[in-house]
């Protein structure tokens, strides 16, 4: 069983950076809003914003498409290479996919994440990014 440990690990790996991402898009978007509400000029870097947009397309896009993420199958990939169920396993795993994983059916899931998807754009149009190149120029 100890061959099983690196997979076990790497599962966890790709567990966490899928909870990073999750985070980064519904972290973003509030981001963004409070950040623009505050005059924070960061929120409105161009690269965040690229980003933060295409994220939320891509998962918006396998949603429609009926894809499942590549990290979800990564991961659980990963877990069979380790000999483990896929929703089973340490305090980490356990809670990780608890926050990640729902069971609904697909409508829910395509509709949230389209939402969302929308609320993001709606950012561009209130709060437009700005190049960088443009918030150090001063009017003269």
């Amino acid at each position: 069983m100890a061959y099983s440990l690196p997979y076990r690990f790497l599962a966890n790996v790709v567990l966490s950076l899928h909870v990073l991402i999750v985070l980064f898009v519904i972290g973003g978007l509030l981001l963004v809003v409070l950040g623009n509400l505050r005059s924070w000029r960061w929120v409105n870097a161009l690269w965040f914003r690229l980003l933060h947009l295409a994220t939320i397309l891509i998962v918006v896009a396998e949603t429609w498409l009926g894809i499942v993420c590549p990290l979800t199958t990564l991961e659980m990939w990963l877990r069979e290479q380790a000999g483990t169920t896929s929703y089973s396993g340490g305090f980490i795993e356990y809670w990780l996919q608890s926050i990640l994983f729902w069971d609904a059916p697909a409508w829910v899931f395509i509709t949230a994440y389209s939402i969302f998807g929308l609320a993001v754009a709606a950012t561009w149009w209130y709060f437009p990014p700005k190049p960088k190149w443009r918030s150090h120029v001063t009017s003269t």
